[in-house]
């Protein structure tokens, strides 16, 4: 039986992805890094201080190091959240629904806190979680499992009676890993991978969550 519900937040709470792949292709191209906004999307999911280090390994820069260029990515993406408050569709739906099935909610980004605080007041959804978690300082980012492992053992629960809302691969592949229930929302255009078969459920939107669903699972 399920007793906690765990959302994503990039992607699935708030339309972030196109900012996240904006300021990486300003930031990079501003140290001459030949960088496109579609391969952006190979590393959607993985924590940014990872994609920085991927790209400086493929083209190193002179100029501000990894952790500097990290840090202007990330503010970039927080202006750009703050000034737009693009929250999805069906995000207070779904987890009025939770709610009302008295699990407990809580959210695990690969995102820093920083940016999760930020997000979560720009959307007023401060108040909607009863537990925030970071992938910022852990060993390992998504597709690891740790960050959703660690929520389910603050949360006082087993990763099984847990379910896991993900729009990335790599979020799903890290949900699978923890051994929870997978309820997959990817982009329109991303859809179609057979790879998101190993969800629980696929959803077009967070629009189709509601307690039946849930109850399925």
């Amino acid at each position: 039986m399920l007793k906690a519900a765990i959302f994503d937040m990039d992607g699935l709470l708030v339309d972030s992805e196109p900012f996240w792949q904006r300021a990486q292709v300003e930031v990079f191209s501003s140290l001459g890094v030949t960088i496109s906004q579609q391969e952006t999307l190979a590393t959607m999911g993985l924590r940014i201080d990872h994609i920085v280090d991927l790209w400086f390994e493929r083209q190193p820069w002179q100029g501000p190091n990894c952790a500097e260029v990290n840090t202007l990515i990330i503010k970039r993406v927080e202006a750009l959240v703050q000034e737009h408050q693009p929250m999805l569709p069906g995000v207070r739906e779904a987890i009025q629904a939770c709610q009302e099935l008295d699990l407990k909610v809580a959210l695990a980004s690969s995102s820093p806190m920083s940016l999760i605080h930020a997000t979560l007041d720009a959307l007023a959804l401060t108040d909607a979680f009863s537990a925030l978690f970071s992938a910022e300082h852990l060993r390992f980012g998504k597709p690891h499992p740790e960050v959703y492992l660690n929520a389910a053992d603050a949360l006082g629960v087993s990763p099984h009676e847990c379910v896991a809302f993900e729009d990335s691969l790599n979020g799903l592949l890290a949900v699978k890993a923890a051994r929870m229930k997978g309820i997959a929302v990817p982009e329109a255009h991303l859809s179609a991978d057979l790879r998101w078969s190993i969800a629980d459920k696929k959803l077009n939107s967070l629009l189709e969550v509601n307690k039946e669903l849930i109850l399925s699972l």
